[in-house]
């Protein structure tokens, strides 16, 4: 394993020195940067280098996270562990969304953070176990619905994706070098396999169920 440079954003000047001593004490691992806020932090990251981050969330001026998306729109490669008292629900995710890979509470033992850094830096997802736990559950909760197959033609579908994007009859007609009659035909076709009774609801069904 080659040498991990690592960044720590933290204002806890206690923990801050504690990492200090634990990752000089670490076997591949070199702290390049050690702040207590991260309002610098483009510039920081510039001038240090780091492959692994291990951002706090709770910080003046700004908060870690959106240290994070600053880091993610500047700095892509750079690998983003957040290590924080915080495990309730609305923290975890809007870190994760933001683009942190690892997420880690400060009540982990020394030598799980050195493992969680390792394991970032190796494109891995390190969590403390409840905070996976929570990440699962919030997918299981938003897995989208089945699709629902209406058994659109091509030529539905077509004629329906003309329709979303704003053309008429007419218009969809001279697209597609059809008649307007049988444009008509299709969009009877395709209200009776959607159940709808308009345009409008066709359009918004086709939307909101992403069938194009």
């Amino acid at each position: 394993m080659s040498n991990i440079k690592v960044v720590i954003f933290d204002d806890n000047d206690t923990l801050r020195d504690s990492i200090t001593l634990l990752l000089g004490e670490t076997k591949d691992l070199t702290l390049v940067g050690s702040y207590s806020h991260c309002l610098d932090v483009v510039q920081n990251l510039q001038d240090t280098q780091p492959d692994v981050v291990i951002m706090d969330i709770d910080m003046p001026g700004m908060n870690g996270i959106e240290g994070v998306k600053l880091i993610r729109k500047n700095c892509p490669s750079v690998q983003i562990l957040m290590f924080t008292v915080f495990d309730d629900e609305e923290k975890v995710f809007a870190a994760v969304k933001s683009g942190a890979a690892g997420y880690i509470l400060k009540n982990a033992e020394p030598s799980q953070l050195v493992q969680a850094i390792v394991e970032v830096y190796n494109g891995g997802a390190p969590m403390t176990p409840g905070i996976a736990r929570k990440v699962l559950q919030q997918f299981q909760t938003f897995l989208p619905e089945e699709k629902t197959d209406y058994h659109l033609s091509n030529r539905e579908k077509e004629v329906l994706a003309l329709l979303v994007s704003g053309f008429s009859y007419k218009m969809i007609s001279a697209k597609l070098d059809i008649t307007y009659d049988t444009v008509r035909a299709h969009m009877k076709k395709i209200y009776e396999k959607l159940h709808v009774a308009s345009m409008t609801e066709a359009v918004a069904k086709a939307i909101n169920q992403n069938l194009l």
